[in-house]
């Protein structure tokens, strides 16, 4: 029976984690394959290594250190090589599943051979009416991702299956194989980005991606947070987004002038709301950027 590892990443962040663990054990049936869950702590600071100790029906590998998603990730997924699983599903530890939806992504997975990533239907936990993520695309032009009517309620039209560009690192069920074929995750992004670069480089490698519509999960990042706004997250987006305009091209000069535009009419926001450490933070992520790009660390696609 083929062997699929569903793969957590885990910083300081146990109790969420073992609420995904419960959910995928409860439900998801062996009838159609086996699974394993395998929890990669990412050089926890907390008590979530001693946590995670007491969990039965897991495997969990200690990170050495915390070098950020994909390598996190890639752990994993190494581990799923290495132990001859057919299929890796790259799952967001606050993440909740729900009946068989792990059951519905394979199905359908299989029955499209023309696909590279899975993902599910992600609703936000905190309104489970509104859409997280069901696909999306990647603008080329302006160098990042877009969610199809991300924070607006789901309107179901029977479908059980839609193809799509982009799907977040989120929830990703792929076969081992095509790990074997383009590679593992980018490692170059540390925190964003990763899931736009691995879309992108699916795509390249002449595969699909697809959504099973019918396979819900339920994301704990809110619908009203802002998250893309705190220092962190504008840091990290502002430097990968550059390293991925250069990495993928795009559309060259015109791509990097909407950047470099966009971004000081941003910074003029942030000066006059009186927002130093965004602003900082926007400056910073283009600094970094600037950095990794002139040292030629990333690879042209």
């Amino acid at each position: 029976m083929e062997k699929i590892m569903i793969i957590l990443l885990n910083y300081n962040n146990y109790r969420d984690t073992i609420e995904c663990i419960n959910s995928i054990k409860q439900n998801t049936s062996e009838n159609n394959f086996i699974y394993e869950i395998v929890v990669v702590d990412n050089k926890s600071t907390n008590e979530s290594l001693l946590k995670l100790k007491e969990i039965e029906g897991i495997t969990l590998i200690e990170a050495c250190k915390n070098e950020g998603f994909s390598v996190g990730n890639n752990i994993g997924i190494k581990y799923a090589l290495d132990n001859k699983a057919e299929y890796i599903l790259l799952l967001n530890n606050d993440t909740v599943i729900t009946k068989d939806s792990i059951d519905k992504m394979h199905f359908e997975l299989k029955k499209h051979a023309d696909i590279g990533i899975m993902s599910g239907r992600i609703m936000y936990e905190s309104d489970k009416n509104l859409i997280n993520c069901c696909g999306g695309e990647i603008d080329y032009f302006k160098g990042t991702a877009v969610i199809y009517n991300k924070g607006k309620e789901y309107k179901s039209n029977n479908e059980k299956f839609s193809y799509t560009k982009f799907v977040t690192g989120c929830c990703m069920l792929m076969k081992s194989s095509l790990i074997e074929e383009i590679g593992f995750l980018p490692d170059e992004y540390f925190m964003y980005y990763e899931d736009v670069d691995f879309c992108a480089k699916v795509q390249k490698s002449g595969y699909k991606i697809g959504v099973c519509l019918e396979a819900i999960i339920y994301h704990k990042e809110s619908a009203s947070s802002g998250g893309g706004e705190s220092p962190f997250a504008i840091e990290w987006n502002t430097r990968n987004r550059l390293i991925f305009i250069n990495k993928y091209k795009c559309y060259g000069i015109l791509t990097k002038l909407f950047f470099y535009t966009t971004r000081i009419i941003v910074a003029i926001k942030y000066k006059l709301k009186h927002q130093e450490k965004n602003l900082e933070a926007l400056k910073k992520g283009i600094i970094e950027g600037r950095k990794f790009v002139r040292n030629g660390k990333e690879e042209s696609l």
